[in-house]
């Protein structure tokens, strides 16, 4: 059970290719996830038979790995309405945000790749629009065991820059360090889009970025990481032990081109966790409506209960101002690619997973002790919320950060 949409505008190609997705998302993802949740290993999430790449599969099969990609390289960028693409956003969290996050996720070094002209790195995205079976995997990896929000807030103190570290040695760079356990995908990736510290005495702002196969000699992982929530989202360490990455895969190797865009990619990471979230308090709160109408208590279905549809309107509030923040966020920074509005995309990562979490908590209440079973997906729900207000930088550091964009 589930509320009356009311978008509008919509064109009869969008509509189609959201059903298609819809269908997917909760015929193969939701239930997927619902099953590796309750795996007890993190490694059998990622084992050769699990489920996990049916969901990849399936994926790729849509074709929703190319979004990002212009047609020249095979990819779908241009026949893409804004709206579409957020609106799969939205309807991959409903089904499962951790999912919905690995599989985006999976795309961010082959999407880069296609914005850098060099032959390799065009080719890198023609080979991954191309894989129909989940083979390329990426991973974004940046943050390092001891540097988590000094990525944000670290600026040019040498003590908080980059502990991975590339130095130029002839045609080559050495890599030495350690990634950590809560890079996604992380011991499942075969690419990686890599942060990297080149002058250290700049800290933060002394970072490279590169774009590289992590098959290298000298590369290893650590295990993939036992937690609370999104637990069919694969994350593990990388550890770089004198790795050697040739000149053409570091993309970015001046840190002042990454200084001055450092809020292109603050605003598109958000921006994308914000509408995923606002996804995933939906479907807390259609699983508590449906809940509602359906339990009886006092004789009648707790829902005609007065304090029940206040405590239900609340939550239909609070989720449907978290989808319309969200949705205008990102169909403005869709279109304005170069200039995106990073207090916005921020905001509303921030509103997004705080309302998620809420209405997950209320939803569990509402259940009242089958709230807490894993027979229902709410406890899940609430679990994988509560983690998006860490993921991807701390709510409360990314707002410090976001206000110097006010």
């Amino acid at each position: 059970m589930t509320f009356r949409d009311i978008d509008i505008n919509l064109a009869a190609e969008t509509k189609a290719m959201v059903e298609q997705v819809k269908r997917f998302s909760m015929e193969v993802m939701r239930p997927a996830g619902i099953e590796l949740d309750k795996l007890p290993k993190p490694e059998e999430v990622i084992a050769r038979d699990s489920i996990l790449w049916d969901v990849f599969r399936g994926f790729r099969k849509l074709g929703l790995h190319t979004l990002e990609i212009p047609k020249n390289l095979g990819g779908l960028a241009e026949d893409m309405d804004p709206m579409a693409k957020v609106l799969i956003s939205e309807q991959l969290g409903y089904a499962d945000a951790g999912l919905a996050i690995s599989m985006g996720v999976a795309c961010m070094p082959f999407n880069y790749a296609a914005r850098f002209p060099t032959p390799e790195m065009q080719q890198l995205a023609r080979d991954f629009c191309q894989d129909k079976e989940g083979k390329m995997i990426g991973c974004w990896a940046i943050t390092e065991p001891d540097h988590g929000t000094d990525w944000s807030l670290g600026g040019n103190n040498p003590k908080c820059g980059p502990s991975v570290k590339a130095v130029l040695n002839g045609d080559e760079y050495v890599v030495n360090g350690e990634k950590s356990a809560w890079v996604s995908n992380g011991t499942i990736a075969t690419h990686a889009l890599l942060h990297v510290g080149l002058d250290p005495a700049r800290g933060m702002q002394g970072q490279g970025l590169a774009i590289i196969p992590l098959d290298l000699p000298g590369i290893s992982r650590g295990k993939p990481l036992d937690k609370m929530g999104q637990r069919p989202l694969n994350q593990g360490a990388i550890i770089f032990e004198d790795v050697r990455i040739p000149k053409k895969y570091m993309v970015v190797s001046n840190p002042d081109i990454i200084n001055a865009a450092r809020g292109l990619g603050l605003a598109a990471v958000n921006g994308r966790m914000a509408v995923v979230f606002a996804g995933l308090g939906k479907a807390a709160f259609d699983e508590a409506l449906r809940y509602a109408k359906e339990r009886i208590q006092g004789g009648v279905p707790i829902f005609e209960h007065a304090v029940m549809k206040l405590k239900l309107m609340k939550m239909f509030t609070a989720v449907e101002a978290a989808r319309a923040n969200a949705r205008r966020m990102a169909v403005f920074n869709l279109l304005n690619t170069f200039t995106p509005s990073v207090a916005h995309a921020v905001g509303a990562k921030c509103l997004s997973t705080e309302t998620a979490t809420t209405v997950a908590g209320e939803a569990i209440q509402i259940f009242g002790g089958f709230g807490l079973a894993k027979e229902f997906p709410v406890e899940k729900m609430f679990r994988d919320a509560r983690t998006g207000m860490i993921e991807d930088g701390v709510n409360d550091a990314l707002a410090i950060k976001a206000a110097e964009f006010l």
